[in-house]
Formats: structure tokens, C-alpha cells, sequence
């Protein structure tokens, strides 16, 4: 059996049992008795419970076993110390599926118990959804295998929630929220069937439109994003659990930089998912990606009889990455015939408080057909001279004739309960519709950030290696030889060199004498800097002079920087003093990386420096990047416009260091085995056509 029909079998069983299924009100086995009934499940529903005859009404057996039909899915709803007897009477009946509500597993410290009911489970070909779930709810299948009240309002999408008590609380909020679903899945644990399984099933299921996903951990981040990658249909996550991420190491500025909010953010770009901020926001969201298309350009038109209102969502275009621009001549002159000479054409088009059904219907048909407009957002404040409910149907009227199904509309009505009745009947046709303007912009910013995520997807997974591996693991299975877990700046930068990335020009010393020969062979000035494992953070030392001059500085910084390491770790391994080329001034970026726990190797890039822990002006990916994903890296962080060059500056030379990044990304990725964390901070970047150097260099091994 393969993995999407034993899924089959989870999601749309033809045939169900209840394992612990009871006669008695406010048990969990009564109530998914109960819900099956209630829901009109269409197939054969078996209670198992050794101590009943009949559970409300339908003939209970006291095991699987006695079962006399075939069974898709089996509910579990049994104390952890039965879970591997009654896996096991599962697998021999024959059914395909394990829907584990109990709990007391992984969550309470029995993992190995969790661990052994999947392996015995895999030996039967069985699937296990949990354990510690709400269950399974499905409205084209009529299935409400959970705990849960009802079947949510029928809609599009499907929510997969790690929690189950945040499951419950959406479920019914769907009524009152106006949001529809065809299936919640709780997935609690994921001791087996994960977010990865879930996206690939529900892409391939025809009553799912767009896929929601509450996130609160994920056990293979690297599974999660193929899967997402591979998607055709919009994915939206909301990640919570982002204010710490305790496994991230402090040893480099990478690992002190990197936490769950930027690691995941990385990912779900890479991934082409949509992100959420908090549960409103995926609420609003999942409307807009269910019942409209991409935003495929910027070109956002605003029509409104408000202009309160018009500038909110002005401000919040401006806030939400899709600032307004005027409409081209000749579509304000057509809008101008559509409102009062006090109105304005412009953007946000203000047809003023006069506006009544006519003009809102003409203004929008005209907008939406015109080549120039890739979105339109309809704002309209209660009067006392309009019906809302008029309104609503007067645009649904004007977008349905034009015959446009490529461009999104969203609506915000502002107003009463007349408002309120008109926003539940556009989302009942089609039409995400809002209470408040800067919340129907953030849709269509959903909308926008899909499209972009989709135009970026092209090479964003392309990898090939420029490195030589083998050099690379020489130097560090030489470092590990002396029982060292990290490398030196001199062995760090051969590594790097392994790959590719352009390094100055270094030589270890070993005395005064032998510091002032090297210098003179390199020319002054020169760098001189500390060589001790046991002295990561070099300058916090003391331990690196620039601009030496002449040999007598030399001999002086020599002597300090012995004098500076033994003051600041009198036990430190010094294997000597590194006389390193003085490069040019450039501007300063960082490259990093970290061993995330969730997503494996992954990289950060950022303006370099001293400062960059103040600044944070970084940005993180998950490696291998590919150019695409470097080229978008460098765009993404605050200091951006110093790299294009501003007040009098050249551009520097970003092809370079876009090359540099998809390089550093592939040293982290092949050896992911071996490096916990590394930095190339300063790299120094040159003007266009003039590359770069990577002037420090860290690299933290992983403990063998």
C-alpha cells in the first residue's frame, strides 16, 4: 500500500470503526460516535467496545477482529497502554489507516511507546495520524471523525492545525467568520503522517482549493518544503512559537542572529507558502487565496465613496509591500464620467459619498477590463441615500459581465448591520469581502506575495556544486586529528577557497622575525590577527591590528597581540600570528550559517561589520541557494540601496557576491555533517566588475 492510499484511507475512509467507543454523554468516544451520526457518514460505522452490545443504535463488537466487513480507518480513542495491543489487532484485520486521538504519548515523555506503535503499524502498511489529536473532519466526504462540534462552514480550503484545541476553536468560527472548509486535520504529535504528507495529499485532492497550515514545530522541515515546492495550490502557514529558538548556538553572529521567525519565514519563501501573522490574519487570508486569483502585478486600483477610508488602505498598501500609483491618463478621464466634479480619478479613485449603484458598477466594469489594472480592491462606507446589499450586487454584476477571472477583487464594507449582511453575501458569492479597508488590502497583499512567490519559483531549487569537497574535509579531518572543534582563521579560509570564494592572501607566523619576513614578501600595510581556536571572536580579544606599516609595527603588534590573547584567555592554544594582506577598503557584508534543527543548514547574509548584531539587517535562507534565491537576498535587507550605490557611490559588485552567496551556500550544505556554524565577516565588496574578498573567516565544528 503507498503512502497516498493509506492517506486515502485517514482522510475519505469508505468504512470506519470507533475503538473505545462508549454509550456514555461526555465521553470522547461518544462523541465521535455521535459526530460520525450527525455528520450523515455514508459508510459503515463499527463502535468497538467489549462491554456494549449496541452504542447509540449501531451494533458494537467487542474487536476489530469481529468486525465482519472491511475497515479503512480505525479511530483510537484508548488509554496509551492498550495503543500497541490494539495496532496490532488492526493491522491483522486488514485496516489502512490509524487515526490516533488518543494521548498520553510523545507529549507526556513516551516516545519510545509513540516510535513502537508506528513501526508496528509500517509493518501492517499502516498510516498513523497523531497521536494526541481532535481527529478528522471532512465535509465532502460527510465525515466528522473528531471531537469536535460540527462539520465546518463548507468552503475550499483545508486547515491541517498542529494544535487541536485551536482546531476546535476554529471550527466553529468558521460560522461566524464566513470562511468555509471542506476538511480540518488535526495532526497533534505527527509521530508519522506530518505537514509534508498532509500538503502533498491535499494538492491532489479536488475539493481543496487552498491549503492552511498552523504550525507550532516541524520534525523534517526539508520534507515540508518539497512538498510545498511541489504544490500547485496556494499554501498559507501561520507559525507560532516564534519569540525564542533555544537550539541556536551564540559561538558565531550567525547563531546568535538566527532564530525560528527568520528561519521559517526563509523556508516558506523558498517553499512558495504564504505567511499569516497571527489567527485574524489567517482567517482573512484563507478567504482571499480560496475564492480569488493571484495579484500578477502591482498595478493596484482603489475604488472608494470615502476618502477616510481610501487613505487607510492607502497607508496600508504603502505598509503591505504594494504602494499606489496614479491611473494612467486615460483611465482617469473614463472614471471622471462616474462621479461629481469634486471627485478625484486618481488612486485611490474617490467617486465621493454621492456615488449610488450606477456609479460603482460602471467605475468597476470600465477598471476591470482595462489592460492597466492587475487588481482591484472596492471600498464603500454606509450611507443613508444607498442599500449596501444594492451595492454588493452591483459590482458582483459588473465583474461577472466583464468576463475577467485573472484579476482579484476584494471588497471592504464599512458600516452596520446592512454592511454586514452585504460582506456574508459576496463571500457567499465568490467575493472575499471585509469589515475594514487595510484588512482587504492585507488580502490582496496575500495575493500578491503568491504571485511573487511563483514568479521566483523558476531555478529557485537549481543546485549545482562549484566545490571541492574532498579539499575541504582534508582540512577538517586535520583539525579534528588535534582534537580541535573548530577551525583556525588560515585552515577556515582553505576551505572556503575549496568552494571557490575569493579570500586574502594570509601566512602564519611563529615569531617576531618570521612576522616581519612575511609582511615584507606580502607588502605593507598589512592585517596582523591572532591564530587560537580557543579565541573565536578576535577582536573582542585584542587580537587583530590593520594599517601595519613598516616592520618596527610589526614587531609592536606582535607583541601586543600575544600580550592582548594571553589577558584575555590565559589558556588559550596559540598556534601563532597570521600576517594577512591588507585589502582595500570596500563595503562590508556578512555570510553566515547555522545548523538550524528544524531545516538543516542554513544561511544568512547581511551588511558586515562589527555592528551587525545591533543592526540585524540580515536575511536567511535555507541551503542550497540557488542564484535566483541570491539574487533576491540582496535586495531583501534594510541596507540594500548601499549595494546599488548611493550618494555618489559606485554600485558594488552584486553579480559577485550573489556568486559568493550560492558558493557559501554550497560549502554549508555538502558539509553539513561537519560544520555547526560559520561566518565570513568582513566580506569586502568591491565596485561593479571588481569582486570581492572574504576578509575573516570562522568555521565551528560539529562535536563528534
Amino acid at each position: 500500500m503507498d503512502i497516498f492510499e493509506s492517506l486515502d484511507a485517514i482522510f475519505q475512509p469508505k468504512s470506519i470503526a470507533v475503538i473505545g467507543a462508549s454509550n456514555r454523554a461526555g465521553k470522547i468516544g461518544h462523541s465521535v460516535i455521535t459526530n460520525l451520526i450527525d455528520s450523515k457518514y455514508e459508510g459503515p460505522i463499527y463502535p468497538i467496545n467489549p462491554k456494549e452490545e449496541q452504542i447509540l443504535g449501531l451494533k458494537a463488537y467487542a474487536s476489530v477482529s469481529d468486525v465482519p466487513g472491511d475497515i479503512d480507518a480505525a479511530v483510537l480513542i484508548v488509554p496509551a497502554k492498550f495503543a500497541l495491543q490494539v495496532t496490532k489487532e488492526c493491522g491483522e484485520k486488514g485496516v489502512k489507516g490509524l487515526i490516533v486521538i488518543a494521548s498520553g504519548f510523545s507529549e507526556m515523555g513516551k516516545t519510545d511507546l509513540e516510535h513502537e506503535m508506528v513501526k508496528l503499524a509500517h509493518g501492517y502498511g499502516m498510516k498513523v495520524l497523531g497521536p494526541n489529536i481532535v481527529g478528522v473532519l471532512s465535509n465532502s466526504d460527510k465525515l466528522n471523525a473528531s471531537f469536535a462540534p460540527c462539520l465546518p462552514l463548507p468552503g475550499g480550503a483545508a486547515l491541517v492545525s498542529q494544535s487541536g484545541a485551536l482546531l476546535i476553536a476554529m471550527d466553529t468560527s468558521t460560522y461566524t467568520r464566513r470562511v468555509g472548509f471542506d476538511k480540518l486535520i488535526s495532526i497533534g504529535n505527527m509521530s508519522d503522517v506530518d505537514f509534508g504528507d498532509c500538503v502533498s495529499w491535499l494538492d491532489a485532492d479536488e475539493n481543496t482549493s487552498a491549503i492552511t497550515l498552523y504550525i507550532e514545530g516541524n520534525r523534517d522541515g526539508r520534507k515540508f518544503m518539497k512538498a510545498a515546492q511541489k504544490a500547485t495550490k496556494p499554501i498559507l502557514a501561520l507559525k507560532s512559537g516564534i519569540s525564542a529558538h533555544g537550539a541556536a548556538a551564540a559561538a558565531s553572529h550567525t547563531g546568535s542572529l538566527a532564530g525560528a521567525a527568520k528561519v521559517y519565514s526563509a523556508a516558506f519563501q523558498q517553499a512558495g507558502i504564504v505567511q499569516a501573522t497571527d489567527l485574524n490574519n489567517l482567517f482573512d487570508r484563507t478567504l482571499a487565496l480560496t475564492l480569488q486569483p493571484p495579484l500578477r502585478g502591482d498595478n493596484l486600483l482603489i475604488i472608494t465613496n470615502g476618502g477616510g477610508v481610501g487613505v487607510l488602505a492607502t497607508d496600508a498598501a504603502e505598509r503591505y509591500g504594494i504602494p499606489l500609483t496614479f491611473a494612467p491618463k486615460d483611465v482617469q478621464a473614463e472614471l471622471k464620467k462616474h462621479m461629481p466634479e469634486f471627485g478625484s480619478a486618481k488612486n485611490p479613485v474617490d467617486v465621493t459619498g454621492m456615488a449610488g449603484t450606477d456609479w460603482y458598477v460602471e467605475s468597476c466594469g470600465y477598471a476591470i477590463t482595462h489592460p492597466w489594472l492587475d487588481g482591484l480592491v472596492v471600498l464603500y462606507c454606509e450611507t443613508a441615500v444607498t442599500d449596501p446589499m444594492e451595492i454588493a450586487k452591483g459590482v458582483k454584476q459588473a465583474i461577472d459581465q466583464s468576463g475577467i477571472k485573472d484579476k482579484p477583487v476584494a471588497i471592504s464594507f464599512v458600516g452596520g448591520e446592512r454592511s454586514d449582511a452585504a460582506i456574508r453575501w459576496l463571500v457567499e458569492n465568490g467575493i472575499p469581502a471585509y469589515d475594514a479597508p487595510d484588512t482587504a488590502i492585507n488580502a490582496m497583499a496575500a495575493l500578491r506575495e503568491y504571485a511573487k512567490i511563483k514568479e521566483n519559483a523558476a531555478g529557485a531549487t537549481e543546485y549545482k556544486t562549484s566545490g571541492n569537497r574532498e579539499a575541504a574535509l582534508k582540512i577538517i579531518e586535520g583539525a579534528r586529528a588535534d582534537g580541535r572543534d573548530s577551525l583556525t582563521e588560515i585552515e577556515a579560509k582553505l576551505v572556503f577557497a575549496a568552494y571557490g570564494m575569493s579570500v586574502t592572501k594570509n601566512i602564519l607566523s611563529t615569531s617576531e622575525d618570521d612576522a616581519v619576513r612575511l609582511a615584507n614578501e606580502i607588502g605593507y600595510p598589512v592585517v596582523m590577527k591572532i591564530v587560537s581556536p580557543d579565541i573565536l571572536h578576535k577582536s573582542d580579544a585584542g587580537g587583530v591590528k590593520v594599517n601595519v606599516k613598516d616592520d618596527a609595527g610589526v614587531r609592536e603588534a606582535y607583541q601586543t597581540i600575544l600580550k592582548n590573547a594571553k589577558a584575555y584567555k590565559a589558556d588559550a592554544d596559540v598556534h601563532g600570528v597570521v600576517v594577512q594582506e591588507m585589502a582595500p577598503w570596500g563595503t562590508e557584508v556578512i555570510l553566515g550559517s547555522v545548523n538550524d534543527p528544524t531545516f538543516g543548514p542554513t544561511m544568512m547574509f547581511g551588511l558586515g561589520g562589527i555592528f551587525v548584531e545591533v543592526l540585524k539587517d540580515v536575511t536567511f535562507r535555507v541551503t542550497p541557494v540557488s542564484p535566483v534565491q541570491a539574487k533576491n537576498m540582496l535586495t531583501e535587507i534594510n541596507g540594500a540601496p548601499i549595494l546599488e550605490g548611493v550618494r555618489g557611490e559606485a554600485p558594488r559588485d552584486r553579480k559577485a557576491l550573489a556568486d559568493t552567496i550560492v558558493k557559501y551556500s554550497q560549502m554549508v550544505y555538502e558539509l553539513a555533517d561537519e560544520i555547526s556554524e560559520s561566518d565570513a565577516n568582513p566580506v569586502l565588496v568591491y565596485e561593479d566588475g571588481k569582486a570581492l574578498k572574504v576578509a575573516d573567516a570562522r568555521i565551528i565544528l560539529k562535536k563528534k
